[in-house]
């Protein structure tokens, strides 16, 4: 694996983590589990709103998806628009996406709000068809949000390698709403947002029961009890058994990220506007330029081999020379992978699990925008918040029983899918 233990984007973030002691024997209005995009999110929304939230972290803020996401803040999902609306209805469907259409926009007024050190741009995303017909995939999509009103842009081949630095893409859809950040650097910022507004976040502190005592919650911890008036689980893809069947309700999918050595002069060509770029293909590819002039590459699947031999280095330098030919040989610095939490119909979901318990979870590798706009409903609904207001109606959990032969077969599926591109 990576030299770093977790990702590029822990070595590199610019806000400090800034936690604090474990309040042991306390009792708090609301209790958070996970210091990742939810968790968080929802403790600085929460105790915006005057309530007294406590997170409790396993491991380190930002430890599961949200430190290993590869930073792009897209808007809504991979389903497209018309999806959406045929499986939530005409109420949600078009609820969800407008308000997660907005996602983008309300990940930058938090970091503009709280002046978050994360790298942000705010020149888009680029949707790129792998194909011709992931190019005919993109002509739908675009007739959708035009329909909608939002500025998105369809790019031709010509205009997409002016903006990607290659031609071996077929176009590309150019979304204006869409950015990029460091995730780990908007994590560690929500957390300094939220202890400012009075929250209390703990790590190295894994939460072990959750007990229901007299119409409240005791929290029991690796560093003590603490009673709650509400519990939120914030930890989607990196859910445990602390709650029954939980983390069998999705798949889980594994995306793999590296990160060259800054580039030079000869690189000013790729992505000078530093969009982040995520493809039509059925095994999506991924790249972007970081603010230090890295290249980051990656797909689904794990690390296989580390940063200096392997078959994922292979399968990065193969892909780069794909892309890049001009390029000479580079440096490759970080190597990380990270866990997707994907449901079913590719929807997230709200989940109600007991008396003042809840979750959201099954972000299908969206959770920077997922996380920060579900944390604001968590605390909307924890102050009295109608539940039908919310994006998505509440559902019920519901166990994938054969979560775990997919989360395999797709492992063994990426696996070869790096072989074969690395020959």
């Amino acid at each position: 694996m990576s030299r770093d233990t977790l990702s590029l984007w822990n070595a590199s973030a610019q806000e400090p983590e800034q936690v604090d002691a474990f309040p042991a024997d306390t009792q708090v209005d609301v209790l958070i589990v996970g210091a990742g995009f939810t968790g968080l999110s929802t403790a600085l929304h929460c105790a915006e709103k005057g309530l007294n939230a406590q997170v409790v972290e396993a491991e380190q803020i930002g430890f599961g998806g949200s430190g290993r996401n590869c930073g792009l803040v897209n808007a809504a999902l991979w389903l497209p628009p018309q999806k959406v609306r045929e499986q939530l209805g005409d109420t949600y469907g078009p609820r969800f996406i407008s308000q997660f259409g907005k996602g983008p926009e309300y990940v930058f007024s938090l970091i503009e709000k709280h002046q978050i050190r994360c790298e942000a741009t705010r020149s888009g995303t680029l949707h790129a068809a792998h194909a011709p017909a992931g190019y005919t995939e993109l002509q739908g999509r675009l007739a959708e949000w035009k329909r909608l009103g939002e500025p998105v842009e369809l790019l031709d081949r010509a205009a997409a390698s002016e903006l990607i630095g290659t031609d071996v893409f077929h176009g590309a859809l150019l979304d204006h709403r869409a950015g990029t950040i460091n995730p780990m650097g908007y994590c560690r910022g929500l957390a300094r947002a939220a202890r400012g507004a009075g929250a209390s976040i703990s790590v190295a502190n894994r939460v072990t029961s959750l007990n229901k005592e007299s119409g409240q919650w005791r929290v029991s911890t690796q560093q003590g009890d603490i009673v709650a008036k509400a519990v939120v689980l914030g930890t989607n893809a990196y859910t445990d058994k602390l709650w029954p069947d939980l983390h069998r309700n999705f798949t889980i999918i594994n995306y793999f990220q590296l990160a060259t050595a800054p580039l030079d002069d000869s690189a000013a060509h790729i992505l000078p506007g530093k969009q982040g770029v995520w493809d039509t293909g059925r095994i999506m590819f991924n790249v972007r330029r970081d603010a230090y002039d890295r290249l980051l590459i990656g797909s689904m699947g794990k690390i296989v081999g580390s940063i200096d031999s392997g078959l994922s280095l292979r399968w990065a330098r193969k892909q780069i020379k794909r892309l890049f030919p001009t390029l000479k040989e580079i440096d490759f610095e970080e190597a990380w992978d990270g866990q997707i939490a994907m449901t079913p119909d590719h929807l997230p979901r709200i989940h109600v699990l007991d008396e003042n318990l809840f979750t959201s979870i099954g972000y299908n590798g969206r959770g920077i925008t997922t996380g920060t706009v579900f944390g604001k409903a968590m605390a909307d609904m924890l102050t009295g918040a109608d539940y039908a207001d919310l994006p998505l109606p509440i559902s019920n959990p519901s166990v994938v029983k054969a979560a775990p032969f997919y989360s395999k077969l797709y492992r063994t599926a990426f696996t070869a899918n790096q072989l074969v591109q690395s020959v």
